[in-house]
C-alpha cells in the first residue's frame, strides 16, 4: 500500500534533502512543498523509469563509491606524470570490454565509472549489452586492462546489485 504512494521512499527522501539544501530554508511551507514535491515527482514518473534493479549488498555500494574516490585520484596523478613527463610515448586504444551485467543500472554505472576515471571514457555499448567500447590514453597490455577492469569494478557490481 505503502509504494503505491511512495514508489521509491529512497528517492523520495533524496529528492526531499536536495529541495532542503537548495532551499536553505526549514521553514513550513518549504518543509510542505519540498514534501509534496518527494512524493509527485517518483508517482509521475514511474512509468519512464527502467525494471527496477535491486540492491543485493547496499553497504558494498559506499566501498565502491570511496574505491572509485581513491582511484580518480590516482588516475589524475598518472595522467599529469604522462602529460607532463618527458616520456610522451602515449599508446591509446580502443578497447571492446565483455561485460558479464546485464542490467541497464549496472552498465551505466561502469560506464560512467570508466568515463570518470583520467584516461579512459565509454565510447558506446554495443546492441544486447554484451561489450563495452573503451577508449584508454595509455594501454601496454589490452587483456590486462579488461581483467583490471573486471576485478576491480564489473565483479563488485555484480556483488552490489542482483544481476
Amino acid at each position: 500500500m505503502l509504494t503505491k504512494i511512495i514508489p521509491a521512499p529512497w528517492l523520495s527522501l533524496l529528492l526531499f534533502a536536495v529541495w532542503l539544501l537548495l532551499q536553505n530554508s526549514l521553514a513550513n511551507g518549504i518543509l510542505v512543498l519540498g514534501a509534496i514535491l518527494a512524493i509527485a515527482i517518483p508517482l509521475l514518473t514511474r512509468k519512464a523509469w527502467p525494471d527496477h534493479v535491486r540492491l543485493k549488498r547496499p553497504d558494498l555500494a559506499l566501498i565502491y563509491f570511496m574505491r572509485l574516490l581513491v582511484d580518480i585520484v590516482q588516475a589524475n596523478f598518472a595522467i599529469a606524470a604522462l602529460i607532463l613527463g618527458r616520456n610522451r610515448n602515449l599508446k591509446p586504444a580502443l578497447v571492446e570490454f565483455p561485460l558479464d551485467i546485464q542490467a541497464d543500472l549496472p552498465v551505466t554505472i561502469l560506464a560512467s565509472t570508466i568515463s570518470l576515471t583520467p584516461g579512459t571514457i565509454s565510447a558506446s555499448v554495443s546492441d544486447g549489452r554484451k561489450s563495452l567500447l573503451i577508449h584508454a590514453l595509455n594501454v601496454d597490455d589490452p587483456q590486462a586492462m579488461i581483467h583490471d577492469i573486471k576485478k576491480r569494478y564489473e565483479s563488485r557490481l555484480k556483488e552490489i546489485f542482483e544481476c
